[in-house]
């Protein structure tokens, strides 16, 4: 059965919270997982008008494996094609740290100001199982190091030290609004579990 964007956990469920497992042979399991999450991403960016599907680790269709999906062209909602990292690792943290919004499909409709190195080294295998490196910059920095915190029971919004002016909601016309930290976010526990 494919997967859908319900089949996208989100905060509080507690897999988000846990590690995933190293994967040691990409056999025809690995692939269905693959196949899922990419058809999960897809689905969940269907009816989003201001939004892109651009990234999704497996914990966030339930399956606690250290993969992700990453779009590869995030600018063109119809180019629908991925790259598959597999135990994907940052041997490196370069650049400048900076300050940019991030959302994350298992935190529906909230995102956030979150610091992230500008410049990374990744280390991972490809869905044929060979070994290869890259280096990441910008955005694709940021993407990196934010799935793969997920494969490490962490989500962005760990990474948000001041609360009260972080935290924003996305509006119908594509805008972003500040949410009020006592009102909207303090009050939302979900979030912290």
């Amino acid at each position: 059965m494919t997967a859908t964007k319900k089949s996208i956990i989100v905060l509080p469920h507690y897999h988000l919270r846990e590690r995933s497992k190293k994967i040691n042979v990409v056999n025809d399991e690995v692939k269905q997982v693959v196949n899922n999450m990419q058809a999960a991403t897809l689905d969940w960016e269907k009816d989003r008008e201001h939004e892109v599907g651009v990234a999704l680790a497996a914990v966030q269709i339930d399956k606690l494996l250290k993969i992700i999906v990453i779009r590869n062209n995030a600018d063109d909602k119809k180019d629908k094609s991925f790259n598959v990292f597999i135990n994907p690792e940052i041997t490196k943290h370069e650049g400048t740290i900076e300050i940019d919004y991030e959302g994350c499909l298992s935190i529906p409709d909230i995102y956030g100001k979150v610091p992230r190195y500008s410049k990374v080294r990744i280390k991972a295998m490809n869905i044929e199982g060979k070994p290869f490196r890259l280096t990441a910059e910008g955005f694709m920095a940021r993407v990196f190091q934010h799935e793969i915190d997920h494969l490490n029971g962490k989500v962005f919004i760990d990474h948000i030290k001041s609360k009260r002016q972080a935290f924003y909601k996305l509006l119908p016309d594509g805008e972003l609004k500040q949410l009020e930290y006592e009102k909207d976010i303090k009050s939302n526990k979900s979030l912290w579990e």
